[in-house]
């Protein structure tokens, strides 16, 4: 472990610079790219893109007909479901009951 230095501001100021510097010269000493190789990977990126797109029209396509299927299911439940309630006999209300006891008391009464 380096030991302590106590440095000026010029100090500072100096090792920036010199870092800076080292940077620009690391960047300026990168050899240039071919051009059949940047082409390449130009044609590589592309293939990529056009790939990913693709699979993201293909995972829409699918969650829309995902969405599509449980839109159906759910209409064909309710529609099962008021079926079943339309089947149902509605309940007689106290005056149909008791219309309906007093006409099966009369027709008794009729028969003896």
């Amino acid at each position: 472990m380096k030991a302590y230095k106590n440095n000026g501001f010029q100090d500072r100021v100096d090792q920036v610079a010199k870092a800076k510097q080292r940077l620009i010269e690391k960047l300026r000493d990168k050899p240039e790219v071919d051009p059949a190789t940047e082409e390449a990977r130009l044609l590589a990126s592309q293939k990529r893109e056009a790939a990913q797109a693709e699979k993201r029209a293909q995972r829409k396509a699918a969650e829309a007909a995902a969405e599509q299927e449980a839109r159906d299911r759910k209409a064909a439940s309710e529609q099962a479901e008021a079926d079943r309630l339309a089947a149902i006999k509605p309940e007689l209300t106290e005056e149909e009951r008791k219309a309906a006891r007093d006409a099966r008391y009369a027709a008794r009464k009729k028969r003896r």
